[in-house]
């Protein structure tokens, strides 16, 4: 995680990094129940813990339901000027989180999809959110409509004491070893600049961000108009 803290996004260049030759650290044996393990904030009030989900079929939450988050974590600003730079990116998204108990993190039938939880929310780009972590969250969803158990694990990756995130590292892996990856993405938005240590931002007209090919922006039902 300290190494790819220090690691600094060049305009142009893909925002996504494979991080151990792009094969997860997870461990499939402990796949037990379905639940997510979240992390508490650190002193900092930062999201900073890797929160790990333990998912099934029953955990695809219906993203018809979902309501507009307000809680503003560590770097937040409000987006203006009808830019819409900053969102509130989910660790663990929404339409992985069904019957998840947020203050527990336990499987509670009926319980909406993790919303407006301080310990699963982050400042992150608009473009990281729906372009790079979408695709992967879709793979993580199609595994599970498909019956497969999955282990998903989503860290926010900080650089010393800065209120907003440089990028995240997500990690997925399936029990019956199918779906597998581990990746890092920068938190970054085409044509803007951030100062990572308290999350402002300016206009950058040569700020340019790659867009891997293999990524289809529309292969998600999880996007929200409202954040």
């Amino acid at each position: 995680y300290h190494e790819l803290a220090q690691m600094e996004y060049h305009s142009g260049s893909n925002p996504v990094v494979l991080v151990n030759h792009g094969q997860s650290t997870l461990n499939p044996n402990s796949w037990q129940e379905d639940k997510v393990a979240y992390q508490q904030l650190d002193k900092m009030h930062r999201t900073s813990g890797s929160n790990t989900a333990f998912l099934n079929s029953r955990n695809h939450a219906n993203t018809s339901l979902r309501t507009a988050q307000a809680f503003q974590p560590t770097g937040w600003h409000n987006n203006s000027d009808g830019n819409l730079v900053y969102n509130r990116g989910h660790l663990i998204a929404y339409s992985l989180t069904g019957g998840i108990d947020q203050r527990t993190g336990q499987f509670r039938a009926g319980t909406l999809g993790d919303q407006d939880n301080p310990r699963n929310l982050f400042t992150e780009t608009d473009f990281t959110n729906e372009i790079l972590q979408t695709y992967y969250e879709t793979r993580v969803r199609h595994a599970i409509e498909q019956g497969k158990h999955v282990i998903y694990q989503s860290t926010p990756i900080f650089r010393s004491d800065e209120q907003m995130a440089r990028g995240i590292n997500l990690q997925a892996l399936s029990t019956d070893g199918t779906l597998n990856f581990n990746v890092y993405l920068f938190n970054v938005e085409p044509g803007v600049s951030f100062d990572y240590q308290n999350g402002t931002m300016q206009v950058n007209r040569n700020a340019r961000v790659y867009v891997p090919t293999y990524m289809n922006e529309d292969d998600s039902d999880d996007r929200s108009a409202r954040d």
